[in-house]
């Protein structure tokens, strides 16, 4: 009976190990496949932040390499278009000035411009401007040769702001012809600066 006892708890003891191994090892596989699904999952995760790191860096690199080359054409643009000017101060500039400042040819360019526009019984009198610098000097021009010229008459004016040259329209046409410095500086310059540029950089 004793031994039958002894055989019964053997059995029993072996059939509870042999299960409880098979669960455990169960467990195991299970814990395996899911550490194994869980790695290859970071792996993957990883895989793609390395590169969508990789993507951001060229994107940056393509912007950082494209803002650098606007950057500097827009440098190089900027420092040709100061040469530019210096140049043109120095060559267009100071002389427009000189010349304008010129009593003898400012009369000059005066007569022959009020003598381009055609005498009209029905014409307005003229508006000449002219800088108060040169109100002193030119006063006795104007009143005993470009008065008589004007049929229709002449109304001069002085103007502080007005620098050199002068600016003369028909009254109340509601604008002006200039012949004041800038003016004559820019129409020289649309002319002198592309054989300035080409002369310098070869554009």
């Amino acid at each position: 009976m004793q031994d039958k006892l002894q055989e019964l708890t053997d059995r029993l003891y072996k059939e509870g190990l042999s299960k409880g191994k098979q669960e455990a090892d169960a467990l195991l596989a299970k814990a395996r496949n899911e550490a194994a699904d869980i790695v290859a999952k970071a792996k993957e995760e990883a895989e793609k932040i390395l590169a969508d790191a990789q993507k951001e860096s060229e994107e940056l690199k393509v912007k950082a390499e494209s803002d650098i080359k606007m950057s500097a054409t827009q440098t190089i643009s900027a420092i040709k278009e100061k040469i530019e000017n210096v140049i043109e101060a120095k060559s267009i500039k100071a002389p427009v000035a000189e010349s304008l400042n010129d009593k003898e040819f400012l009369q000059s360019l005066i007569k022959t411009v009020v003598g381009s526009f055609k005498p009209d019984e029905n014409a307005k009198p003229l508006e000449l401007v002219l800088p108060q610098a040169m109100k002193e000097q030119i006063s006795d021009f104007l009143k005993n040769e470009i008065e008589k010229e004007c049929s229709a008459g002449l109304d001069v004016a002085f103007d502080r702001d007005l620098n050199q040259g002068f600016k003369i329209s028909r009254k109340d046409s509601g604008y002006f012809i200039d012949f004041s410095g800038d003016s004559f500086g820019k129409i020289i310059s649309q002319y002198l600066r592309p054989k300035t540029r080409k002369l310098l950089f070869g554009e």
